[in-house]
């Protein structure tokens, strides 16, 4: 069996890891770690009494990159569902990784609807000049854009360099009103509200037609097939991997 470890086992999203992992038959839960009354307080502590094959990290934005760090230094193969890391830390990890041989997986979102809706939006940005992208959320999430929405810009920015074919020149008569500028130009906007779980739009226009994408999260249930696969996928062969999507397509 795979022993995995939850860290951020409390929260609400690693309240549901635990459960998946526990009702998984091929799956071990070994360590459930939180600074709020886990059972292990750090990872350090949690793998000086027990053997972990994978770590599973729901925490915070100012603490994973660490996590990670002690993870790929320590053997340790990791699946990070937390949000948050720049593109120099993930760079960092990705030759980390390769380093010593030790499996990390970074997903965005490990709902396979949303990463589906990704992918689309991918094929649909070879065929559309403009495109920008409305992620909402509830008011806890602490980091905006979201992750889901920095990855589909990047993805679909490995297609088509610029989105903003046409456009007029600019002002903000209120500052922000237009969004963040992220990859190809793409703006992200972001919303933060009570009664959200997750939902992201990607919306594409030219001459006489918009073209729409959108995926709902209804419940935290739904990330849990992806974050099962992502746990038996790290264990088979040591390689850094970023966004679901990669292991979907095989």
């Amino acid at each position: 069996m795979i022993k995995v470890a939850v860290c951020g086992s409390n929260g609400k999203m690693g309240t549901e890891v635990v459960r998946a992992v526990t009702n998984d038959e091929e799956l071990e839960l070994v360590a459930k770690i939180d600074i709020f009354n886990g059972e292990y307080k750090t990872i350090e502590e949690a793998a000086k009494n027990v053997k972990i094959d994978v770590l599973v990290d729901f925490t915070q934005p100012k603490s994973i990159y660490e996590n990670a760090l002690y993870c790929l230094n320590s053997g340790i193969n990791i699946v990070i569902g937390t949000t948050g890391l720049s593109d120099e830390q993930i760079d960092e990890l990705q030759k980390l990784s390769k380093k010593n041989s030790v499996s990390c997986l970074i997903a965005p979102n490990f709902s396979t609807g949303a990463v589906l809706m990704m992918m689309f939006a991918k094929q649909a940005a070879k065929y559309f000049n403009n495109a920008e992208i409305i992620e909402l959320h509830h008011n806890q999430k602490k980091d905006a854009p979201s992750g889901t929405a920095v990855k589909t810009a990047l993805m679909m920015s490995e297609v088509n360099d610029n989105f903003t074919t046409g456009n007029c020149p600019e002002v903000e008569t209120i500052e922000g009103a237009r969004g963040g500028k992220s990859y190809s130009n793409i703006r992200i906007h972001s919303v933060r509200m009570p009664g959200y779980i997750a939902s992201q739009e990607v919306i594409f226009g030219s001459s006489g037609q918009v073209f729409k994408i959108r995926h709902d999260s209804m419940n935290r249930e739904c990330y849990m097939p992806g974050v099962l696969m992502a746990i038996k996928h790290v264990v088979k062969q040591p390689e850094f991997i970023y966004g679901l999507e990669n292991i979907m397509e095989g």
